[in-house]
């Protein structure tokens, strides 16, 4: 179950900027230790930047396709606002003429019975004229039966 201990490496790791200067002191272990930290250093920062601008690209991206699906979506609102707009100026000419010829009818209907009114009265006339006419004949026949020995 138990296994022996790895023996501690004695090697030592060079980092990039050791591998670019071979002829950096390497009897230093602070020096070494130094050399990683601005190495993890400066591999953070470009991490951070690339992160940084990889961020910024999906937000910018992510942006343009919220427009376009505004747009989108927009068009058809805009399309059926403009539709409602139509159909409530005809809805209002419509109306408009409805009540014109409802004035109209109306107008109509009152020179109808005016005409109406007017025969009627010509009508009442006629027989008012024929009932006087009828009264005068019998006053006049009354009046000649009286006079005639």
């Amino acid at each position: 179950m138990f296994t022996q201990p790895l023996p501690v490496a004695r090697a030592r790791v060079l980092s990039p900027a050791e591998i670019e200067r071979p002829n950096a002191d390497p009897s230093g272990l602070e020096a070494s230790l130094l050399q990683l930290i601005q190495d993890h250093h400066q591999t953070s920062l470009k991490l951070r930047d690339e992160t940084e601008k990889a961020k910024k690209d999906a937000i910018r991206t992510a942006m343009r396709v919220s427009d376009l699906l505004v747009d989108t979506v927009n068009g058809g609102v805009q399309e059926a606002f403009i539709n409602e707009k139509r159909i409530e100026l005809e809805s209002r000419a419509l109306t408009a003429t409805v009540i014109r010829f409802a004035k109209q009818t109306h107008q109509w209907l009152a020179a109808s019975h005016a005409i109406n009114t007017a025969i009627k009265e010509i009508g009442d006339f006629e027989n008012w004229m024929k009932t006087m006419d009828f009264d005068c004949r019998s006053i006049n026949a009354a009046i000649r039966n009286i006079h005639q020995p």
